[in-house]
């Protein structure tokens, strides 16, 4: 190849990526979209965690929601408490208000002395592999399995594995909710940190089958809901349910169930 051959080429490379990079650059500016700068402030004011927890997708999703929207509280990240809370105020010229701290609640007080085994499970050590296999090695399908799914992905440590199932540590939750996504049998809620009590029992099987399988969960006796004053706690699919608009916190039921499924948090 001769030298002519090679600076023709690159002659003409070197032309085609001058046109491409005026392309690019006239692009740029006509479809330039102006980024409200207050959107980078919010996210720097936010925890990071990308949980959800605001009911949008990630933090970057809430700045934006913010800004967009004058109707959108700014004390929805509970995650990042009250410092977060007054930064975002701050940003957004609006009162600070307060920030209603949520917590983590695991519906399943099954230990391993309490919950039967139709197996031993020696697979991967996760929920989600155990799921896959018959169900779990515990004869209750709704139980907790134990092996730390929500306790991986907790980024406060606010959920620890004692005994064969998993309890949060209230005082560390922020009520990010990333554990309930990971959770196979969906037994994680998040709830205001203060409710009085709450049912430590997803399983909505007849009471003699639910015995049968793990002593500490709900038989639908009733005697909780014969109990409660403010008729708080109804019988839903042989499983008490609470409705914490008309408890008062007196924790009668606690006193009167039989397995001891109603627990503080």
């Amino acid at each position: 190849m001769d030298f002519n051959t090679i600076f023709i080429a690159v002659f003409y490379l070197s032309v085609i990526g001058v046109i491409c990079a005026a392309i690019l650059c006239i692009a740029s500016r006509v479809m330039y979209v102006k980024v409200d700068e207050r959107v980078t402030q919010l996210e720097a004011a936010m925890p990071g965690v990308n949980c959800g927890a605001c009911g949008f997708p990630g933090c970057s999703g809430y700045a934006v929601a913010l800004l967009e929207d004058s109707s959108i509280k700014a004390n929805l990240c509970t995650p990042g408490g009250t410092a977060t809370l007054n930064q975002i105020s701050s940003i957004l010229g609006v009162e600070a208000g307060s920030i209603e701290q949520k917590t983590a609640i695991i519906s399943c007080n099954g230990d391993k002395k309490a919950q039967q085994k139709k197996m031993d499970y020696e697979g991967i050590k996760t929920c989600e592999a155990a799921k896959m296999l018959y169900g779990g090695q515990q004869v209750c399908a709704y139980g907790c399995m134990g092996y730390g799914d929500c306790q991986v992905v907790c980024p406060s440590k606010a959920i620890c594995i004692n005994n064969g199932f998993a309890s949060v540590i209230k005082n560390n939750c922020t009520g990010c909710g990333l554990c309930i996504k990971v959770c196979p049998n969906k037994l994680i809620s998040i709830e205001n940190s203060d409710i009085p009590v709450f049912i430590a029992c997803k399983n909505t099987e007849k009471g003699a089958v639910t015995r049968k399988k793990c002593t500490s969960g709900c038989i639908a006796c009733t005697k909780c809901v014969k109990e409660c004053c403010k008729q708080a706690i109804t019988m839903i699919n042989n499983l008490a349910v609470i409705d914490y608009s008309k408890c008062d916190g007196c924790r009668k039921c606690v006193e009167v169930c039989i397995t001891k499924c109603i627990l503080k948090p």
